[in-house]
């Protein structure tokens, strides 16, 4: 038997499953989740959440006491006074100290308290801004996903057309060597083909770039292949347009991460008008500290008139330790009107975040109406548009009737294939704007772009 060789198959069966890797097309859930998982402007509002956990961390740090620690060496050269024995001797000493200290907050105006809520809070803001985040990049992505389908849609409806008018050119060549039609009909067939490349040329790099955008938004570093499917069809799914705008705000206002971070940072303006009080108000503080010393030089007795060698450090150490504790009591009388200041400045912060909260219910009410009406207008433009298509298209084969039977010159014709061509291109314009609109009012519905 004859060996075979399985070189040739392997090459195959690579090159088919490089093409298979090659060709793979993303669906807008996969496109959604990517994003969400790699985009920078998420990562960057990561990190900002854990900025403010390690926030919270420092104002738990508040109620713990704080310990030090402390030591020193000396050399002291000339007459001086032996720290250990007080007399004033001309020598050189050393002189070795140390000692330690815990200090806590017995009452500090409630400015610990309050400073640990603001950074929960805070959390909650930061968390509320990721979430804000992830939902413009999904928005941004299912915009840059329709555009990409729209404008795939497009293309074939350019490339259709082009390869119609390329056999009514080979038609009207063949009917004029005949004799059937007049020779300025091909010409005006050939400039109709030419520009059909022209639109065809147009509607690849108009899909191309809009590849290249999505594609820019998930973080792709290899785009050249990059595709999505084809699986969108036109449908409300969840009967968004049979709610009311008044139902639609109403769940907007409780669903809507906006109008949920505009509310925490006025809570967040509250507890700073309250730390800021705070400052009026007197700090107990308690202490409790421990130190002792150690001298290196000689002690002079003067009753035998001898020198005496140091004591042992550790006796030292045990001998010349000493301890003080008790609190401290600070009241504030004046201050440079610091601390009224720092009151009247987060009073004005929290009227800001007031204003701010009416203001974004006053936006999210317009946007929810705008995108209601918007949806219904979608709705009506893309059913308007089928219409006009389906009228269109009769139109066309009745005038491609009379054109193949002599009744109607080319110009005329082309004028019909025009229109008919205009009007595909405004079914798939109005379908993918449709569609994005019902996304848009969905989502402030509290319906997510992808379904979990």
């Amino acid at each position: 038997m004859k060996k075979i060789n399985c070189i040739p198959l392997v090459i195959i069966l690579l090159f088919s499953l490089s093409i298979q890797a090659q060709t793979k097309q993303w669906s807008l859930t996969e496109c959604i989740k990517y994003a969400l998982d790699n985009n920078i402007s998420i990562k960057q509002t990561e990190l900002d959440t854990k900025t403010a956990g390690i926030d919270k961390k420092g104002a738990i740090g508040n109620f713990i006491p704080s310990f030090n620690s402390n030591a020193s060496h000396s050399w002291n050269i000339g007459l001086n006074q032996d720290p250990t024995t007080g007399i004033l001797r001309n020598q050189t000493t050393q002189y070795s100290s140390m000692g330690a200290g815990v200090g806590f907050d017995i009452y500090k105006g409630m400015q610990n308290q309050n400073t640990l809520r603001r950074a929960n809070l805070s959390i909650l803001a930061a968390k509320y801004q990721l979430k804000k985040m992830q939902e413009d990049v999904a928005l941004n992505v299912a915009n840059a996903f329709l555009q990409v389908l729209f404008n795939k849609e497009n293309l074939k409806v350019q490339q259709e057309q082009k390869a119609i008018n390329e056999k009514q050119l080979l038609r009207s060549d063949e009917l004029v060597k005949a004799g059937s039609v007049p020779r300025g009909d091909l010409l005006d067939i050939k400039a109709t083909v030419a520009s059909d490349g022209q639109r065809v040329v147009t509607a690849e790099n108009a899909l191309l770039i809009s590849k290249l955008s999505l594609a820019q938004l998930l973080q792709l570093k290899e785009f050249y292949d990059f595709d999505v499917t084809d699986d969108t069809s036109v449908k409300d799914e969840n009967n968004i347009l049979a709610q009311t705008p008044i139902a639609v705000y109403d769940k907007a206002k409780e669903q809507r991460t906006e109008l949920k971070i505009a509310k925490t940072n006025l809570e967040i303006a509250e507890k700073n008008v309250a730390i800021a009080k705070g400052g009026f108000q007197p700090t107990l503080q308690g202490f409790y500290n421990v130190n002792t010393r150690i001298s290196y030089a000689d002690s002079f007795d003067f009753q035998t008139g001898a020198s005496q060698p140091a004591a042992p450090f550790g006796q030292q150490f045990a001998d010349n330790r000493g301890q003080a504790f008790g609190a401290q009591l600070s009241i504030p009388i004046f201050n440079g009107f610091s601390a009224r200041n720092n009151v009247e400045r987060s009073k004005v912060s929290l009227e800001k975040s007031k204003i701010a909260v009416e203001q974004e219910e006053l936006t999210l009410q317009r946007n929810v109406y705008t995108a209601f009406t918007e949806a219904k207008g979608g709705l009506n433009a893309y059913e308007s548009a089928l219409s006009a298509l389906e009228a269109r298209q009769e139109a066309y084969n009745y005038a491609k009737e009379k054109y193949a039977v002599g009744m109607m010159n080319s110009f005329d014709f082309n004028q019909s294939q025009t229109l008919f061509s205009a009007a595909q291109s405004e079914v798939i314009r109005t379908k993918y704007d449709y569609i994005f609109k019902i996304k848009i009012l969905e989502f402030y519905f509290g319906i997510p772009i992808i379904k979990n």
